[in-house]
C-alpha cells in the first residue's frame, strides 16, 4: 500500500508561509527529488495557485539547473486539487478532487505505485486528524515570522510522532522525519 508523505516548510517559529522562506538551489534540489519520487501530489486550492507558478518556469527556464529542474518535476507530477471553490484547473497534469479527502487519499492508497505526497497545510491537518498521515517532512527553516498559520493547529487527538532521520542544508535549514510511533 502506497505511503502518504506531508512534506511542508515552517518557519522557526512553527508557520507555514511558503512566502517567508526563500528556497535557495540546495533546497529546490531536495523538493525536486521528492517530487520524483512520488506518485501524486495533493494541494489544497491555495497551495495549488502558488504551485502555478512553476509553469511559467517550464515554459521560460531561468537558467538555474536547480531551478528549472524542480518546475519540471513540479510539471510532471500528477496533481490533485481539493477545493470548494475551484470547478477545473488549467495545468494537464493536475485534476480537482472527485472526492472528499479520505475516499480520495484511501482510493489512491490501494492503487499500484510511488508514495502520495501532501504539501497543503490545511490537508496535512485533515489527513492527520483522519489518521491517514504516515510519514512527515517538515522542513525548519532559520527565519523567525513572526505570525502565520500554525502547521498543528485543530488537531483532534494527541499524535505521537517518532524521528526517524535529519537533513541539514547549507543555510540552516534542517528537514525533520518523522513516523508514527507505534501505539
Amino acid at each position: 500500500m502506497r505511503k502518504i508523505i506531508a512534506g511542508i516548510n515552517m518557519t522557526l517559529d512553527g508557520f507555514c508561509d511558503h512566502t517567508a522562506v526563500i528556497p535557495d538551489d540546495e533546497i529546490h534540489q531536495h523538493y525536486g527529488d521528492m517530487l520524483r519520487n512520488a506518485g501524486v501530489a495533493l494541494y489544497g486550492r491555495t497551495t495549488y495557485q502558488l504551485m502555478e507558478y512553476w509553469k511559467g518556469v517550464v515554459e521560460n527556464p531561468t537558467g538555474n539547473k536547480q531551478t528549472d529542474d524542480f518546475a519540471v518535476a513540479m510539471d510532471r507530477i500528477p496533481k490533485i486539487v481539493f477545493s470548494h471553490t475551484l470547478t477545473n484547473v488549467d495545468w494537464e497534469t493536475a485534476r480537482v478532487a472527485e472526492k472528499d479527502l479520505e475516499e480520495e487519499v484511501q482510493s489512491l492508497r490501494k492503487q499500484p505505485g510511488k508514495d502520495i505526497l501532501v504539501g497543503s497545510r490545511s490537508l496535512i491537518i485533515a489527513l492527520i486528524n483522519l489518521g491517514l498521515i504516515d510519514e512527515f517532512q517538515v522542513m525548519v527553516h532559520p527565519v523567525i515570522a513572526g505570525g502565520g498559520l500554525s502547521l498543528f493547529e485543530n488537531i483532534n487527538d494527541r499524535t505521537a510522532l517518532k524521528l526517524v532521520n535529519t537533513k541539514t542544508f547549507g543555510f540552516g535549514a534542517v528537514t525533520l522525519y518523522y513516523e508514527l510511533a507505534k501505539k
